[in-house]
């Protein structure tokens, strides 16, 4: 019978193992809290990024618009000898409640300023969108005037025709 030829392996002592051991788990755990570090540093930095720049501006919230609306108004338009009429209905657009309030109080002097200033007017002159437009500036301006003494100006924004007839 033959023998084997022993082979010989070589063993690490018992102490060289513990100790390589400790040291992998020491650097592992060392780069664990680097990178736990490193991510919560990143986090920081995009939040104050975050808090420092400028925040957009919020959408502006368009106030509710306060119309005032007067009744029909017919007056006669002046004409090569036959007659003629002008019948309108509008409604103001006021700026604020005050506004509202004084031209209501104030409207035997409201109609009275309006039936002035669109009678006697040529039929002509109220025809094309941009007379209509002229007039509507023109009615805006003279009742903004104020309705009395001691009472400030109305704050009209516009006048939109509800119905526009020349007849």
């Amino acid at each position: 019978m033959a023998t084997s030829p022993s082979v010989a392996i070589p063993t690490v002592p018992p102490a060289a193992t513990g100790r390589s051991s400790r040291l992998v788990i020491v650097l592992l755990s060392v780069a664990l809290v680097a990178v736990v570090a490193a991510a919560g540093g990143g986090y920081y930095l995009m939040n104050q990024r975050e808090a420092a720049a400028p925040a957009a501006p919020a959408a502006a919230v368009p106030e509710k618009p306060i119309f005032v609306t007067l009744e029909p108004l017919t007056v006669n338009v002046r004409s090569d000898g036959r007659p003629r009429f002008l019948h309108v209905g509008m409604a103001l657009k006021v700026r604020d409640e005050q506004t509202k309030a004084r031209i209501t109080e104030f409207m035997p002097e409201v109609r009275s300023r309006l039936l002035l200033l669109l009678s006697n007017r040529p039929p002509e002159s109220l025809v094309t969108t941009e007379d209509k437009a002229r007039l509507a500036e023109e009615i805006r301006f003279e009742l903004s005037r104020p309705l009395g003494a001691g009472i400030p100006p109305q704050e009209i924004a516009s006048v939109s025709f509800n119905t526009f007839m020349v007849q």
